[in-house]
């Protein structure tokens, strides 16, 4: 069984753990889709990887003891929105525990853990990333007046054939397109992926896709004319609020209130939409969700899903039980009616699984694990279906990526062209 599981998991990147649990590899659900490129996994899982004990269970470090010993001098005593965190812990903990021992005791699925970080690469060649120094600050560059005026090229490879003494040549040549960067829809209608340049640096542009980058003022340009061009999901990871400094020199965020500005409703197909949204667990920040933006966005809670973080050793990323820090983060789903609320479109939908857990090791600070294509299910409205990401880092195959650094992630230095990787 867990042979055949493993197959799978080979060729679509999940792994089905319980009835409501899935181990996932965002690399393989990435590439899924990449045809001249591909994700590298050496640059993908920069972190939770040591190679010389990844099959140990780690000692806790001093900075975990020194957690420890901080949640034990935490009063007993919690004030009433630590009581309802705790009891959403408590009502989660037992999936989460369920869906880890499942990890722990599949020592195929472990072995293949353990070398996600080197998977398709030949010794000494896995890929390494460069100085951060080196990375293009888009934030910056749309600051600054001369914004408008920035183009990226976009470089799409044709492949002709010339025909010669009865024989035939395969020639490659580019055609290349040029467009503004900012405050503009940039598009890769084709069925392969692309090369982009920006400022001497390299960029890959997944196929059937396009970003819009912008500030929070600019997203409005979004809004379609005509609702039935608009968007059945809406995955929205914004950023949050946060009074860590760490956290703030990786990306900057914006008070919660902002968000509350975003044109949800507007955004929505004529059939509604499917809304997605990435939280914490600041029970402060739920709060918010709850009695203020969803309803300001006309969503309708329905589901939460949860995403547990691992090593690469199978065994969680932090303590479950500490009450700062949690090794886990809540999607919460919700439904945003269109324009034919009646229509069989949007009554005929896939009942949504509450609680449901997906497992995985983390990328990169606040890059999340794909989940779009799990919902894909779950949407309202006709197919294919339109899918959008706000506050986007990355890009994914067929959708519309929206925020300040859409193209932080597809930085030529977190890929590899196939042929190379051969």
């Amino acid at each position: 069984m867990e042979n055949n599981q493993l197959q799978l998991f080979s060729e679509s990147g999940i792994y089905q753990l319980t009835s409501n649990a899935f181990f996932i590899d965002p690399v393989r659900i990435l590439n899924r889709s990449y045809t001249r490129f591909r994700v590298s996994p050496s640059t993908y899982y920069s972190r939770f990887f040591d190679s010389s004990n990844s099959k140990q269970v780690p000692k806790a470090s001093e900075d975990s003891r020194k957690r420890k010993r901080k949640q034990k001098k935490k009063p007993q005593s919690l004030n009433e929105r630590e009581q309802i965190a705790d009891r959403r812990h408590q009502e989660v903990k037992p999936l989460l525990l369920k869906a880890h021992k499942t990890l722990l005791e599949a020592p195929d699925l472990l072995k293949v853990l353990r070398n996600l970080r080197n998977d398709g690469c030949a010794v000494g060649e896995c890929k390494e990333l460069s100085e951060e120094s080196s990375e293009l600050s888009f934030m910056e560059l749309g600051s600054v007046w001369q914004a408008p005026l920035y183009e990226i090229a976009l470089n799409y490879h044709q492949d002709d054939k010339t025909f010669h003494n009865g024989g035939s040549t395969l020639v490659q040549s580019i055609e290349q397109r040029v467009t503004p960067v900012f405050n503009n829809l940039v598009a890769n209608e084709g069925s392969c992926d692309i090369e982009a340049e920006l400022f001497n640096h390299k960029f890959i542009i997944p196929k059937r896709s396009c970003f819009y980058m912008s500030d929070l003022r600019q997203i409005e340009n979004l809004i379609p004319a005509d609702s039935d061009c608009g968007f059945n999901l809406i995955v929205i990871d914004p950023p949050w609020e946060n009074g860590s400094a760490h956290q703030k020199l990786r990306y900057p965020t914006l008070p919660n209130r902002y968000f509350l500005s975003l044109p949800v409703k507007q955004l929505c197909h004529t059939y509604g939409a499917l809304v997605a949204l990435w939280v914490t667990n600041r029970e402060k920040l739920r709060g918010f969700v709850e009695n203020d933006l969803f309803p300001k966005w006309g969503v309708k809670y329905a589901a939460s899903f949860y995403w547990l973080k691992v090593k690469a050793n199978g065994m969680m990323t932090g303590e479950l039980d500490l009450f700062h820090h949690r090794p886990y983060e809540c999607l919460l789903l919700g439904y945003c009616d269109g324009k034919e609320t009646d229509s069989d479109n949007v009554t005929r939908l896939n009942p949504i699984p509450d609680n449901r857990v997906f497992v995985s090791i983390p990328g990169d600070y606040s890059r999340k694990t794909p989940l779009g294509e799990l919902l894909l299910d779950y949407v309202p409205g006709s197919r294919p279906a339109r899918c959008i990401e706000l506050f986007a880092r990355e890009m994914i195959p067929g959708w519309t990526s929206w925020g300040n650094e859409p193209l932080h992630f597809q930085d030529s230095r977190y890929f590899v062209t196939k042929e190379t990787e051969k």
